[in-house]
């Protein structure tokens, strides 16, 4: 069983140059263990659901909608404090005034010289695990009730984000094609990963709220890529290729605070951003610790590999590594025990 936070192999030589970047890194206190529902089982109920587990947190109705659609809406989960807390640390990010080692910051560089640096520039902070304010999110006890529904008490958070949608122009859409988010990710098994997406202000189809295809969740990985439109799309925005748009979809309006629990194979994008302001959120990918790694070699996912391996070899001039090494060095336990992943 390994220990919390202890790496090996690249990971852990991606993690050292890191800690040598930002020294801060190497005397912020380590996570520890959070005690785990003493009700928590570690199999789905027999006979009836796959997709959650026997918890005394959801109702039955909630689990066979989730059962049934591969989502689940809960209405403002996240306290309007823990949430301005949140955009104030974004905004300290856009203005360089924190440093986030490991972290990737996009932007609208065409902005940069009518709005220097700021959130009008900004559209995403992924993997902020090494900022303790933003990666607060991925321990709240409100949002780790209900992972524990999906995941098991051993809880591992996987993939952070906080998005910054920007209002699209003719150059550049912040549209994000319809994808199943396992295509990014070399762990398993699928049903016992949960993303916890949380709006951060009202979102609506004006400004880009999220799209599902409920029901997808029961279909297979299926192969992603560029989509093939005008305008530029942004880095590591893949969707499905040869996607029928004629498939029924549910536009999630969503409040402040509202947090959607979605399986890693639904299908999903977000819309255009047609207002002239923006459209914030949160959101973690979760797994359980006692999933494992896959080998992405001769699979779908394999081209997604050699983009993200050259990504990371452009940045911290490293030899090659696994998409599971890439991985294992954002993976962060939450809860429980860490035994595989």
């Amino acid at each position: 069983m390994e220990q919390l936070g202890k790496k090996s192999g690249p990971a852990a030589r991606l993690d050292t140059i890191l800690r040598h970047l930002s020294p801060r890194l190497g005397t912020a206190p380590a996570l520890t263990s959070v005690p785990t529902s003493a009700h928590v089982t570690a199999a789905p109920q027999p006979g009836r659901f796959r997709y959650t587990l026997d918890n005394n947190v959801l109702t039955p109705e909630q689990r066979q909608f989730y059962e049934d659609n591969g989502y689940l809406l809960i209405k403002k989960l996240v306290s309007d404090e823990d949430i301005e807390r949140f955009r104030k640390e974004f905004i300290r990010i856009c203005k360089k005034e924190v440093s986030l080692p490991g972290a990737m910051i996009m932007k609208n560089t065409a902005l940069k010289s009518e709005y220097g640096q700021s959130e009008n520039v900004v559209n995403k902070v992924q993997d902020f695990q090494e900022d303790e304010e933003l990666f607060r999110y991925c321990t709240l006890p409100e949002i780790l009730k209900y992972v524990e529904c999906f995941t098991g008490p051993n809880i591992m958070a996987m993939h952070t984000m906080l998005i910054n949608k920007l209002p699209d122009s003719d150059q550049q859409t912040f549209l994000h094609p319809m994808h199943q988010d396992l295509h990014y990710f070399p762990f398993r098994p699928a049903d016992r990963i949960v993303c916890s997406w949380t709006a951060m202000e009202r979102a609506d189809e004006t400004n880009g709220c999220l799209v599902v295809q409920p029901g997808t969740h029961k279909e297979s990985l299926k192969p992603h890529a560029y989509p093939q439109w005008e305008g530029k799309t942004n880095k590591l925005f893949h969707g499905i290729i040869d996607y029928d748009e004629k498939g029924p979809k549910v536009h999630l309006v969503m409040e402040k605070g509202d947090t959607v629990f979605f399986h890693p194979l639904l299908i999903h994008g977000s819309g255009i951003n047609r207002t002239s302001g923006f459209r914030k959120s949160i959101s973690c990918h979760f797994a359980s610790s006692e999933g494992y790694y896959i080998d992405v070699k001769d699979t779908i996912q394999e081209d997604l590999e050699k983009e993200l391996q050259e990504m990371v070899q452009k940045k911290y001039s490293l030899p090659a590594m696994k998409l599971r090494d890439i991985w294992n060095f954002r993976a962060r336990l939450v809860r429980g025990e860490r035994i595989n992943l």
